[in-house]
């Protein structure tokens, strides 16, 4: 056994008592295992600690949800159907997204959070719509497969920081190997803060639709992910976005979300 294991079971909702009282244990583990463990992984497990305390200073009420995606598909066409408005931007030459961009819904201040996750282009959501999406810092990342190196690296890194993932796929590149392998098998103590997103739904049949979507599951089920609903969207003709808004207020509700995705972090660093 790892000797920075700590043996919690995964119960329910994680509480702010519940991540202080994890991070503390993974805190002595690091201390108490000294130059027994792996300085490689001691040194990680420290980094992790550290970010719980920083996340938990920086707007506790905030949930930071990150729209992932390959290069085409339509993540950033879908980050604006969602937010209502041409915020991000589209263009016909790739890769168009260089840095985060940021919607923030609410009247709680998120300037200090976006600070930490250093994304400088912000929009402030106007009130209104049917969900309650107070709390929401929705941000737009890079391509995670940007020809440009700086693009993936800076996707690499929020995604690193935020709350919630939603991993934005499409027809043709559903199955790739950089998608499953490069991040979602590799997050599988993820899966109760992971959304899936079949983007540019109208480019199929009814029956090819469901035919994709069973095999997007199939793959994120060999994946480690067993519990993790595919939504069918369609940023062109607005289908399944009210789905996904409805999934966001669910994430946003109670900030819950930051906790769960921070407590899996110390999971993770715990059981390396």
């Amino acid at each position: 056994m790892n000797a920075l294991k700590l043996g919690w079971g995964s119960g329910g909702g994680v509480s702010a008592a519940d991540l202080e009282r994890h991070s503390s244990a993974l805190s002595a583990a690091i201390t108490t295992g000294g130059a027994q463990l792996d300085p490689e992984l001691a040194a990680r497990a420290a980094a992790v600690a550290a970010k719980v305390a920083e996340r938990q200073a920086r707007s506790g009420s905030h949930t930071v949800v990150a729209f992932a995606g390959a290069t085409g598909s339509g993540k950033s066409s879908l980050f604006n159907a969602v937010v209502g408005s041409d915020v991000a931007t589209i263009g016909a030459r790739r890769p168009t997204t260089s840095k985060p961009t940021a919607a923030v819904w609410g009247s709680d201040p998120a300037g200090a959070l976006l600070d930490w996750l250093e994304v400088p282009s912000r929009h402030q959501v106007p009130p209104g719509g049917a969900e309650s999406l107070d709390g929401l810092v929705l941000l737009d990342l890079p391509d995670f497969d940007s020809r440009e190196v700086s693009n993936r690296a800076e996707a690499e890194r929020v995604i690193g920081l935020a709350d919630v993932f939603v991993w934005v796929t499409d027809p043709q590149k559903y199955a790739d190997a950089r998608l499953h392998d490069d991040y979602v098998a590799a997050m599988t103590h993820y899966d109760a803060v992971t959304i899936v997103v079949l983007n540019q739904a109208d480019r199929l049949t009814p029956a090819q639709l469901d035919a994709c979507r069973a095999d997007l599951a199939r793959l994120l089920h060999r994946d480690g992910l067993a519990d993790v609903r595919v939504l069918a969207t369609s940023a062109r003709t607005g289908a399944g976005v009210g789905e996904l808004r409805a999934e966001l207020a669910r994430a946003v509700a109670g900030a819950r979300a930051a906790r769960t995705r921070l407590d899996a972090d110390v999971r993770s660093a715990a059981q390396a």
